[in-house]
């Protein structure tokens, strides 16, 4: 099993690190094309995170262990939420919506932003990781949603950093450090799942309501703050579709 963890961390990191490399090379892309993507991705993780996460920790507990599954989801959106406190929106450190944080006014914007990527990979790591402890087609289902957000996500890390000014060099290392704290999140979540199995559905819904946070206050507001909500929500839509689909094909 270990070396399907392996080979699946590895292929997440290599995602990321493809969007940063296509994001060195494009540097943009329009905020149609990149709206649309980043909504049917959102789609996918938001099926995925009740279909492949909640639901399944739903099916391992009787009526009265319910709350573990309730405990756990609002335990992971309170997790990413504290994050979300301390660290700056992804979408409005990409240097297209700048919003002000005082509470981090005395910190370098730059060094904030690679702050808050390393925070928000790291997790979703963690979710992948916990779902090999479960149904192996959940996993591998869930493994996909969050590899193809990884694409674009990437593209993200890179372009402010070139905007701002920070050598080529640099921002290539940036990237390969996103990638990797992805791939030890994996790594970590599998044992963390695999030595703690009774509490399975408290971290399967953990990561599920994780998922649905960062979807809400992440994804969505920023494909929708460029004018294309429209396409964006269409393809959101389409993602939900896609990810029934691969569930029932699994």
């Amino acid at each position: 099993m270990f070396h399907q963890v392996l080979i699946t961390a590895l292929g997440l990191g290599l995602a990321s690190l493809l969007g940063s490399v296509a994001g060195l090379i494009v540097r943009r892309i329009p905020h149609r094309w990149n709206d649309i993507f980043l909504g049917f991705c959102a789609g996918m993780m938001l099926a995925a995170s009740i279909v492949c996460l909640i639901m399944q920790a739903v099916e391992m507990v009787d009526g009265a262990g319910w709350w573990h599954v309730v405990a756990g989801a609002v335990a992971g959106m309170a997790f990413i939420g504290l994050l979300d406190r301390i660290t700056p929106h992804l979408h409005h450190l990409s240097g297209l919506d700048p919003e002000r944080h005082s509470h981090n006014s005395g910190l370098n914007r730059t060094l904030l932003f690679v702050i808050a990527i390393a925070l928000h990979k790291f997790p979703e790591g963690l979710a992948t990781g916990v779902t090999f402890n479960g149904a192996i087609d959940n996993a591998y289902a869930v493994a996909l949603t969050i590899g193809l957000q990884n694409i674009p996500e990437g593209m993200v890390v890179v372009t402010p950093l070139l905007l701002a000014g920070i050598s080529f060099g640099r921002t290539a290392v940036v990237g390969l450090c996103v990638a990797v704290l992805e791939v030890i999140g994996v790594v970590a979540g599998y044992f963390v799942g695999d030595i703690s199995a009774i509490m399975l559905p408290f971290l399967l819904s953990m990561a599920g309501g994780a998922m649905l946070y960062i979807i809400s206050d992440e994804m969505i507001p920023e494909t929708h703050s460029h004018g294309y909500q429209a396409p964006a929500t269409w393809a959101l839509v389409a993602g939900v579709l896609a990810m029934l689909a691969i569930d029932s094909a699994f």
